[in-house]
């Protein structure tokens, strides 16, 4: 069987993620850079392999995945040890609520289509950019604090990571970029901090990927 491919943007938050999951579960496989910043997802070539034109997108199995989250329940299913996702009916959808927060709330309205329209197509400022990106993070972390809260440890559900943590990272990167306060989310930083000791985490941290030329 070929080793999986995955189609990546070292900054890409989703693209992040997957490479956090890949790596959790021990998973060896080949990055393929899409330069984002050249609009390189927009290609005719690219396009054909996946109609979105998102990254990331994964080649595994004989398939091609899509959407971050879709991603990882595929490898949460497919490779089984370690589980991202608890057993249980209640605890899961909680800890898939949590990875939502971010993935479906925060994420897709700081994405980089998302900044490039606000300043190419609707002639906003860099500054105000910004000011766009710190508030709906800021809008969307005092939530997923409350939210995990009552049922953290060492990560955001428990003593070992799940898919909530690995929505969570990518974030909290995002937020430091843009110079969006923390002190304020000790669970949040706790996990964060936790992540971070671990290789799977450290490894997948855009600043050891290969940046696009």
């Amino acid at each position: 069987m070929p080793r999986p491919i995955l189609y990546d943007y070292y900054r890409s938050s989703a693209a992040y993620r997957v490479r956090i999951a890949l790596n959790l579960k021990g998973v060896d496989y080949e990055i393929r850079p899409v330069n984002l910043l050249e609009s390189e997802q927009k290609s005719a070539e690219y396009k054909a392999l996946n109609p979105q034109g998102f990254v990331p997108m994964l080649e595994i199995d004989g398939h091609r995945l899509t959407q971050s989250v879709a991603i990882i329940n595929y490898l949460d299913l497919r490779y089984s040890i370690p589980p991202l996702l608890p057993a249980s009916a209640a605890e899961r959808a909680h800890v898939v609520a949590m990875a939502m927060a971010v993935a479906c709330d925060i994420h897709p309205l700081n994405n980089l289509r998302v900044m490039k329209y606000l300043k190419n197509e609707l002639g906003h400022s860099q500054e105000e950019a910004d000011t766009w990106y710190a508030h709906w993070i800021s809008e969307g972390l005092p939530a997923l604090e409350a939210m995990a809260a009552p049922k953290a440890g060492k990560f955001l559900f428990g003593d070992a990571p799940t898919g909530a943590d690995v929505c969570l990272i990518p974030q909290l990167y995002n937020a430091r970029r843009f110079n969006v306060p923390l002190d304020n989310y000790p669970t949040l930083l706790r996990a964060d901090e936790n992540a971070n000791k671990l290789e799977a985490f450290a490894a997948a941290h855009p600043d050891r990927q290969k940046v696009p030329a």
